[in-house]
C-alpha cells in the first residue's frame, strides 16, 4: 500500500484547517482538524507531505473553492479508506450532488442502488446518515450536500459541525447569508 503523507490546510471555516492525508494514487482522507471527535484520522503519524506539487495542487484547490473561485475541487482520489457499499453511496454523491445542489439521506439511499432488499422504512436514510458521518474524504466527497428530508440533517466537525455544514451550503448558495456569515462576497 502507498505511503501516506500529510497536508494542513488552513480554511474561514468554524471548525478551522483541514488535514488531507495523500499517497501518489490521490487524497486518500480528508476532515476538519479541529473535530476533536475525530481523533488523528487514518494513518496518524505519518509525515508532513514535502512534494511541492502536492501541496500547491491541495492547498490551491481548496483555497480557490473557499474563496467562492472554484465549484470542484477536482483532485484525485485515493478509496482506500472506504469500501464496499460505503464507497458505492460516496462515489454516487460524488457523481450526482453537485455545487449549490443538495439531496436528502432517503435519495441517495435510493440513487446508490445499495438499499433495495431493504423494507424497514427509515433504515436506508439512517444508513446513509451513518456512512456520511463516517466519509473518509471530507469535502472532497460532499456530505455537506445531503440533508434530512425535513431540514439541515446532522454533521461531523465536533462542536462546530452543523455550523461548517451551514457554511458551506451558504458558499454554495445553498443557504441564504447571514448577516454575520464571513464567507467570500461577490
Amino acid at each position: 500500500m502507498e505511503p501516506l503523507s500529510w497536508v494542513t490546510v488552513p480554511t474561514p471555516l468554524p471548525t478551522g484547517p483541514m488535514r488531507l492525508a495523500v499517497t501518489p494514487t490521490g487524497v486518500a482522507a480528508a476532515w476538519y482538524a479541529g473535530d476533536p471527535a475525530a481523533g488523528p484520522g487514518p494513518g496518524a503519524g505519518a509525515p508532513e507531505c514535502t512534494e511541492r506539487r502536492v501541496v500547491d495542487a491541495v492547498t490551491g484547490r481548496l483555497g480557490e473553492y473557499f474563496a467562492g473561485r472554484r465549484r470542484a475541487l477536482e483532485l484525485p482520489i485515493d478509496w482506500r479508506f472506504a469500501t464496499g457499499p460505503h464507497r458505492v453511496v460516496l462515489e454516487r454523491l460524488l457523481t450526482d450532488v453537485g455545487y449549490g445542489r443538495t439531496v436528502t439521506y432517503g435519495e441517495l439511499a435510493a440513487r446508490s442502488g445499495v438499499f433495495e432488499d431493504v423494507a424497514e422504512p427509515g433504515l436506508a436514510a439512517r444508513t446513509v446518515g451513518q456512512m456520511m458521518g463516517a466519509n473518509p474524504l471530507a469535502l472532497l466527497v460532499p456530505c455537506h450536500r445531503v440533508v434530512a428530508a425535513d431540514g439541515l440533517g446532522g454533521f461531523g466537525g465536533g462542536p462546530q459541525g452543523l455550523e461548517t455544514k451551514r457554511w458551506l451550503l451558504t458558499l454554495e448558495g445553498v443557504l441564504p447569508p447571514t448577516l454575520d456569515w464571513d464567507g467570500p462576497v461577490g
